[in-house]
C-alpha cells in the first residue's frame, strides 16, 4: 500500500478514538509501531462483536493470518487518533481482508493496514468457508 486508504464509498465504516498513553510511547518519543497493530486488532475484533449476533460470536472466531503496516506521520504522548476499519467487497473462502486507518488529531494519516482474517469453528478451530451472513454485517 502507497497511496492512503479510504473506504471505498457506501462501504459501512466502524470507528473508534484511541488516546495515546505514555506506556504507548517509544524511545523516539512517538506511539510504538506494535501499539498501532494492538489498535488495529482491537478495532478488528469490536467490530466483530459489535455486529455478529452473540450465538454466532460463540460458534466462530477469526484469526489474523497477515498484517501490512505502513506508517506516515509520528503520532505523540495525549493525542487521540480517530481509527477506521471496514472490509474488503468480498470474503474468499475462509479469509478476508480488513482495512484500517489511523488518522491523527489533525486528519493527517498516521498509520493504515491491511490485514488478512481467517473464519474458523470455536469448536474445532478449522478454518471456515465466510457465510453470506457474515459478509452481509459488514456490506
Amino acid at each position: 500500500m502507497r497511496r492512503p486508504i479510504e473506504p471505498p464509498e457506501g462501504r459501512q465504516v466502524f470507528a473508534r478514538r484511541y488516546t495515546a498513553s505514555p506506556s504507548d510511547i517509544d524511545e523516539n518519543g512517538h506511539v510504538n509501531n506494535v501499539v498501532y497493530l494492538s489498535w488495529a486488532q482491537d478495532l478488528a475484533v469490536a467490530h466483530w462483536r459489535a455486529r455478529a449476533p452473540e450465538a454466532e460470536q460463540a460458534r466462530w472466531a477469526w484469526v489474523a493470518l497477515r498484517h501490512e503496516v505502513d506508517y506516515r506521520r509520528p503520532l505523540l504522548a495525549g493525542e487521540t487518533a480517530l481509527a477506521r476499519t471496514w472490509v474488503a467487497e468480498a470474503a474468499h473462502g475462509a479469509r478476508y481482508d480488513r482495512f484500517v486507518r489511523i488518522d491523527g488529531p489533525d486528519g493527517a494519516m498516521c498509520a493504515q493496514a491491511r490485514t488478512v482474517w481467517c473464519l474458523v469453528d470455536a469448536a474445532t478451530r478449522r478454518p471456515a468457508r465466510v457465510p453470506d451472513w457474515a459478509s452481509a454485517l459488514f456490506a
